[in-house]
C-alpha cells in the first residue's frame, strides 16, 4: 500500500511560482511511475507531468516550458516546480503513483492551487 501526501499549493499571482511536493510511504518508490494531475471546476481530470521510475519525463502542452517534474529516490518524493503561473492553472493538484511492481495506482488527497490574476 502506497500513501501519498501533498503540499505546497496555495494562492499566487500570474506570474508568480509554487512548487508542489508529494511524499510518498510504503511500496518502492523507485518502481513507482509518478504522476500529477489537476482538476478545475467543472472540468474533468487532466495528466499535467509525469516521471517515470527511469527519470524520463512528460508533459501536458499547456504547461510545457513553466513546469518542472522532478523526483528524488533517496527521499521518497516528486515535485513539481510551476513557474509563470495563469489563471487557468487554477485547480486542485493531485499526485499519483503507478507502481510497475503491481500495476496498482494510487492517488493523494490533493492540494489546491488558485492563481489570480
Amino acid at each position: 500500500q502506497v500513501q501519498l501526501v501533498e503540499s505546497g499549493g496555495g494562492l499566487v499571482q500570474a506570474g508568480g511560482s509554487l512548487r508542489l511536493s508529494c511524499a510518498a510511504s510504503g511500496g518502492v518508490f523507485r518502481m513507482n511511475n509518478m504522476l500529477w494531475y489537476r482538476q478545475a471546476p467543472g472540468k474533468q481530470r487532466e495528466l499535467v507531468a509525469s516521471i517515470t521510475s527511469g527519470g524520463s519525463t512528460n508533459y501536458a502542452n499547456s504547461v510545457k516550458g513553466r513546469f518542472t517534474i522532478s523526483r528524488d529516490n533517496a527521499k521518497n518524493t516528486v515535485s513539481l516546480q510551476m513557474n509563470s503561473l495563469k489563471p487557468e492553472d487554477t485547480a486542485m493538484y493531485y499526485c499519483a503513483a503507478h507502481s510497475i511492481i503491481t500495476a496498482r495506482d494510487y492517488w493523494g488527497q490533493g492540494t489546491q492551487v488558485t492563481v489570480s490574476s
